[in-house]
């Protein structure tokens, strides 16, 4: 009896993990395969030398996210132009000066059959001011945020090629280094976003007015990526589902734009939402979710069905999500056809292994204890200063757990929201001066 117990059991415990549908496969339309119906989205690692160069901490940090079973890993903001960045310590892809490098990061995140996509941007008029005064814009609309940002040049035709083609050779760079795919960034309030957004797009050229219009940048970028990489090499978007700003980018145009770039062969589109303007203390707060859309988790869920429908293509779903159920029925209804998780792969960066084999039901949710505003704080939660600590505080702690485990460190889970805010603002200080050190060699230099 026991020798029978024995046999049975692995046989019983594979036809748990295929009931799962987690750990289903996930073919795209290039015939690329995806191991899992899981996927890291898209963070910025702020780990790169002061070139723009990846470096060991890169590689370290995908190989334990690889290890941790997340079917899809993609990479944070690697940018097209030196010149703008979304912060200083993003790696830059330029040329292939760094492709050994680039080689070793892109075998790091596949090193447990994983896929290992970039997620290449442009930061548009959210490039902090540190790193360049007066950034690129669709128009010359300034972002509004405590001052951080200076105001934009509005683009000339010449540089709106200069993108196009930018985004185009990093692809390349991309496929060449060894890289399973290749997502491009049109959310978030990032350029390509800008240019959707009636409310920062004000052109008058063919590049702005109608929806059509402030689509086309997008369009033809896209059709330059895929001369660059070939038919068979997977290229993803990120979209927002709604800038959920008055004036901006709505759930009817993001349903049009998903049903274009259907059309013009992406194999993958990640759905998200919101700007930096919702951090900047102007009331829609992060750490504000309501109570009962933090129970239904998956922010976006409502949205997903429709743009899904309009863009035919496989749909990831990012922001929310926490129970194991939740996601088996996003997946089970055909609403999602790949969750996106990032911040719990920075505090639990095995979880989806948990996940896919049932070990675990639920994750880590630290977002509702990263809130000042109680106790010696006084009880006013909405006060600005709050706000800010409470928003900066949030994302310095997730980076400070990329950090960690960047060096090999486990994460540090009890790290409150006040020392966060402290270690981010002195880490990004850090990170440009650095650059500006570096800058000012190399002109010294020349």
């Amino acid at each position: 009896m026991s020798q029978n117990s024995t046999s049975l059991a692995p046989q019983e415990q594979h036809t748990k993990q295929i009931l799962n549908v987690l750990a289903t496969p996930l073919a795209l339309p290039c015939g690329t395969v995806i191991p899992n119906r899981l996927g890291k989205s898209a963070m910025t690692e702020g780990l790169a030398d002061p070139h723009g160069r990846p470096t060991h901490e890169h590689i370290q940090l995908y190989k334990t996210w690889a290890e941790g079973g997340t079917g899809l890993l993609i990479t944070g903001n690697i940018m097209v132009d030196k010149r703008y960045l979304e912060r200083a310590g993003n790696v830059v892809l330029e040329d292939n000066s760094s492709i050994e490098l680039l080689k070793r990061w892109a075998s790091a995140g596949k090193s447990s059959g994983n896929k290992h996509w970039v997620q290449l941007n442009h930061p548009g008029r959210q490039c902090p001011k540190l790193v360049n005064k007066q950034p690129l814009s669709p128009s010359d609309i300034q972002l509004d945020m405590l001052g951080n940002f200076g105001k934009p040049r509005a683009m000339t035709q010449a540089d709106i090629d200069d993108v196009i083609q930018r985004f185009a050779r990093s692809a390349a760079i991309t496929k060449e280094a060894g890289f399973s795919g290749v997502q491009i960034h049109c959310a978030h309030g990032y350029l390509l976003s800008q240019f959707l957004s009636p409310k920062i797009n004000k052109r008058q050229d063919k590049y702005g007015g109608s929806l059509e219009n402030r689509a086309r940048i997008i369009r033809e970028l896209i059709a330059a990526v895929r001369l660059a990489v070939g038919k068979d090499f997977p290229i993803g978007v990120k979209l927002n589902s709604s800038d959920f700003q008055k004036g901006g980018f709505t759930l009817d145009e993001c349903a049009q734009v998903a049903s274009w770039l259907g059309q013009d062969g992406i194999d993958l589109l990640e759905i998200s939402g919101g700007t930096y303007e919702q951090l900047s203390l102007i009331g829609v707060e992060p750490t504000e979710v309501r109570e009962s859309t933090r129970k239904r988790e998956a922010y976006f869920i409502e949205y997903a069905k429709r743009i899904k429908e309009a863009a035919k293509v496989p749909l990831m779903l990012t922001g929310g999500f926490r129970s194991r159920q939740v996601m088996e029925n996003a997946i089970s209804s055909g609403e999602v056809d790949l969750i996106g998780l990032a911040r719990p792969l920075c505090t639990q960066p095995y979880c989806s292994n948990d996940l896919v084999t049932q070990k675990i039901d639920k994750l880590d949710d630290h977002e509702h204890k990263l809130v000042l505003g109680k106790g010696f704080w006084g009880n006013n939660s909405s006060s600005n200063l709050i706000k800010g600590i409470n928003s900066f505080g949030q994302v310095g702690f997730y980076y400070w757990q990329i950090i960690r485990l960047a060096k090999e460190l486990k994460p540090q889970p009890e790290l409150g929201v006040f020392h966060s805010f402290l270690k981010h603002s002195f880490n990004d200080i850090r990170l440009n001066l650095r650059r500006k050190k570096t800058f000012k060699n190399n002109a010294q230099d020349k």
